[in-house]
Formats: structure tokens, sequence, C-alpha cells
């Protein structure tokens, strides 16, 4: 199933859809996560986020949602459900379109790490689980909603392995499609 999903990708990863991808990234990146960026500063303040740490306890979650208060909780959990639905979707997108792009140019058809360009794929997964984790937490606040608050944590870190890692293989595929044009 993962092959056939990975071949989908390369399948579709073209370079008017990799323009595509991004397009719509950078429109994200300019113009709607300031404002989101804005919008969460107002009611986390210096408590910080779940979304953007790399590491934080189950305890820390709690303090982050004692600190939002009710307003601020209720914000979190509608960005989590309206802007953070749809953000995931476009850095899938480009990062998918672009690293299928250039692993297709980089590496063998028949050599298994081309696998890789399902990297992104489980960044968004994990996304997801991150967000409905810690929206429950905070929508559930003050009552502890135990097991979750300690996965939330976990999916966050495993998030930002893959979306980060994702960026990490789509210049190492750019670096070795270039070497290898290159070399014909």
């Amino acid at each position: 199933m993962l092959t056939r999903i990975s071949k989908y990708f390369y399948a579709v990863s073209t370079g008017w859809a990799v323009l595509f991808g991004l397009v719509v990234f950078a429109f994200f990146i300019g113009f709607v996560l300031p404002q989101q960026a804005q919008k969460a500063q107002a009611y986390s303040a210096e408590a910080g986020s779940p979304d953007t740490s790399f590491f934080y306890s189950a305890a820390d979650l709690y303090r982050m949602a004692e600190s939002y208060g009710v307003e601020g909780r209720s914000a979190y959990i509608r960005a989590r459900f309206t802007f953070d639905l749809v953000w995931p979707l476009a850095y899938l997108l480009f990062l998918t379109l672009t690293v299928s792009w250039a692993l297709a140019r980089a590496i063998p058809a028949a050599d298994r790490w081309r696998l890789l360009n399902l990297f992104p794929l489980a960044g968004f997964l994990f996304d997801y689980l991150e967000n409905i984790s810690a929206s429950l937490v905070m929508g559930r606040y003050p009552a502890s909603t135990p097991i979750i608050d300690s996965l939330a944590p976990i999916f966050t870190s495993v998030k930002w392995f893959f979306v980060n890692g994702s960026f990490v293989i789509l210049v190492i595929g750019l670096v070795l499609a270039l070497w290898r044009r290159m070399r014909k």
C-alpha cells in the first residue's frame, strides 16, 4: 500500500504541480501564518504553544491551558479546527510534490530510497494527531485527560521530526538531482 501511495505521488509530481504547491506554500508562509501567529500570541502570551514547541510535557500542556484562560483555550481549539486543518494540507502538498519531484530525478525508479517521499505524509498525520490531542486537553481543562495529555507531546515531537526531515530530504534530493544532471 505504501509503495502505491509513493508511486502516486511520483506520478502527480510534474513541474506545474510543484510550482502550484510552491505558490500555495509561499502564500501561507507570507500571508496566512503571520496573521495566525499574531492571533495565537494574543492568547498564548508567554506561555507558548504546543504546536510550535519541539519538546514539552503533559504538565507544560496543562500550564499552557491554565495560562490561556477560557477565551484563549476556545481560540486555540477553534484555530486547530479551522486554520490548522488547512495549513498541514498546504505543507503536505508542497513537500510531497517537491520531494517526489526531486527524488525522481535523483534516485533510480527501482530504489527503495524513493519511499522517502512519504516522509511529509507522516508529518501531516502526526500534526493532526497533535491537534486533536492538544485540543482535547484544552477543551476538558481543568479536568485532566490521562494518556492523551502524555501523547500530545509525543505527537508534536514526531511531527517535527517528519516535517523537518522532509525539508532535509528535499535539500538532499535537489543536490543529488543537480549532481546527477551535471554528470550527464
